[in-house]
């Protein structure tokens, strides 16, 4: 046996789990911890500091029973269809609507938006109550598909076209560079197209094109992943995954095994590239108060949406 074989840490970061069960983020937790006003079985809990199964952590008057993931069971996954004027954010000193304002209230976890929209932007929002499966869809490394339909003015020129998505576009932050890019056709004076990048960088759609020196007049998310945004789910509407369309996603991230699985799912003879994600999902109603302020402007602008989404389904492909 070899003395010198390093052994992974065991249990959960202190920030990362109180982060988790929604007592604030993770900085403020680190915050907190180095101003003492946490304890880990009792004591005075330190910056580096793991919780494990069957710890309790307390953070000022919170009190949080370290759980097994046996007893966490499967993360909740919930789509939005967001609109334009919200934000993607808990805190904003402009007091604007956001998105986090119309979730289910949560009880010792808490949501994590997969990926930001601006606030002029639509389309699909997906939360989790997984920091885990968040970062998975989320981080640079595991390059995961975003699917936008774009509505410019003007058109593009097949040498823009071809720059876009084959020499890439140099922006300040670095070169950008679409998967895909197709042309969806248009009326009058704007034209819609359809694109597909493996990034999240902010605004980077938008900045791509006002560096061809296009604008955009509409943009909406339409895929995260292996997530299409079912045509059932109208603007300042949620609804959330069922059992089954939760475990794809994990197995298609490679989590699964991290979850508790309570039955187990009939195997299908199909492998994970030639399955699809068909949600059947019934919407759920927002809580939002300015939902209905805006309806009458935006019906010629949902005839035009449908127009461009017409070869998009509610399934998803990987």
């Amino acid at each position: 046996m070899n003395e010198a074989t390093e052994v992974a840490p065991q249990g959960e970061r202190l920030q990362k789990l109180l982060a988790q069960a929604g007592v604030g983020s993770r900085r403020e937790m680190e915050e907190w911890i180095a101003a003492g006003r946490v304890t880990l079985n009792g004591e005075i809990a330190t910056l580096g500091m793991r919780a494990v199964e069957g710890d309790i952590v307390c953070a000022d008057k919170r009190v949080i029973h370290v759980k097994s993931q046996i007893e966490q069971g499967l993360p909740r996954v919930m789509l939005y269809h967001k609109q334009e004027g919200e934000i993607v954010s808990r805190d904003d000193p402009e007091s604007r609507t956001s998105v986090f304002d119309n979730l289910p209230k949560l009880r010792g976890q808490k949501w994590t938006a997969i990926g930001r929209l601006d606030f002029n932007t639509s389309g699909l929002l997906i939360f989790t109550t997984s920091g885990e499966l968040a970062n998975r869809l989320m981080h640079p490394r595991f390059e995961v598909e975003r699917e936008y339909a774009v509505r410019v003015q003007g058109q593009m020129t097949p040498e823009q076209m071809r720059q876009m998505t084959k020499q890439g576009i140099e922006l300040e932050d670095g070169l950008v560079k679409f998967e895909k890019l197709s042309d969806e056709g248009g009326e009058g004076f704007n034209h819609w197209y359809r694109l597909v990048l493996k990034e999240g960088r902010n605004r980077v759609v938008r900045r791509t094109f006002e560096a061809l020196g296009l604008t955009i007049s509409r943009l909406m998310r339409v895929r995260f992943g292996i997530v299409n945004l079912p045509s059932s789910i109208k603007r300042g509407k949620m609804a959330e995954l069922g059992e089954e369309e939760v475990k794809m996603i994990l197995d298609w991230v490679g989590l699964q095994s991290h979850f508790v699985i309570k039955q187990e799912s009939k195997k299908a003879d199909r492998s994970i590239s030639d399955r699809r994600l068909d949600t059947g999902l019934k919407p759920v109603e927002a809580k939002s108060t300015n939902t209905n302020k805006t309806a009458g402007r935006r019906g010629q602008a949902d005839k035009s949406r449908a127009r461009a989404h017409r070869k998009i389904k509610t399934g998803a492909k990987p």
